[in-house]
């Protein structure tokens, strides 16, 4: 009999393979990773596609930006991945690589691209699942797989993301293409929009308070520097 593993086995698994305590800004954007990562890689349903990799590598590099030490951010991901049973250098290439084939297209033109990919022999690997997409009737849709889809229109235009009818225009045609369900998205992405809104204030606001602290440790410095010259100078007019 199969034994299913469960969220409590995949979070004994990543702190197996990353021993060391999240900082504890981060620390929720790593379970909710985690935890989304592992339900998505237990259901009979899901397929991962280099859309959903991309997804999982933008949101883990946007909601972690500022993390120390920066070189524990690639075993953490390392982590996160090994512990739901997945290689971290295919999401990573894989991503990589689609976006690479999306770079320097219009909005349009990615548009039609995503309803029928094309590409090189040796991209194949990149466009088969895509294309697979709007074939599957039973396809799993993940909050990832529509970061990855909002990854690849803010590459094109950056600009246009940020207008919400423009975007929600370009994303129904999206959906449709891939037969999804639009409200779902657009939900998703706010919701992801809102994080990355409330890191940037967050680490805005640390970088403030980092600012303060030194300030007022260069502020006591040049006093106590100024008292020791004071009592030298009193010291020596004394002695005179």
């Amino acid at each position: 009999m199969l034994i299913m593993k469960t969220v409590s086995d995949s979070k004994r698994a990543f702190h197996a393979a990353y021993p060391r305590p999240i900082n504890s800004i981060y620390r929720r954007v790593i379970e909710e990773l985690l935890v989304e990562m592992h339900l998505l890689s237990v259901n009979a349903d899901f397929k991962s596609d280099p859309i959903y990799y991309l997804g999982i590598v933008t949101s883990f590099e946007r909601l972690m930006q500022g993390y120390e030490p920066e070189a524990d951010k690639e075993k953490i991901f390392n982590a996160l991945c090994t512990s739901t049973d997945a290689d971290p250098q295919i999401y990573k290439a894989q991503a990589g690589t689609l976006l690479s084939l999306a770079k320097d297209k219009s909005t349009s033109d990615l548009i039609a691209w995503l309803s029928n990919p094309e590409a090189g022999e040796d991209t194949g690997y990149i466009v088969e699942p895509i294309k697979a997409i709007s074939a599957n009737d039973n396809f799993k849709y993940s909050r990832p797989f529509a970061i990855g889809i909002y990854t690849l229109l803010e590459e094109s235009d950056r600009e246009l993301v940020q207008d919400r009818d423009k975007r929600d225009a370009i994303l129904d045609t999206i959906i449709e293409n891939f037969g999804l369900s639009g409200e779902k998205m657009k939900k998703d992405l706010e919701l992801y929009r809102g994080n990355l809104e409330k890191m940037t204030q967050l680490l805005k606001v640390i970088e403030d308070v980092l600012e303060a602290s030194r300030k007022q440790r260069e502020k006591r410095e040049q006093e106590k520097q100024s008292g020791t010259t004071e009592t030298k100078e009193t010291e020596e007019a004394t002695a005179e």
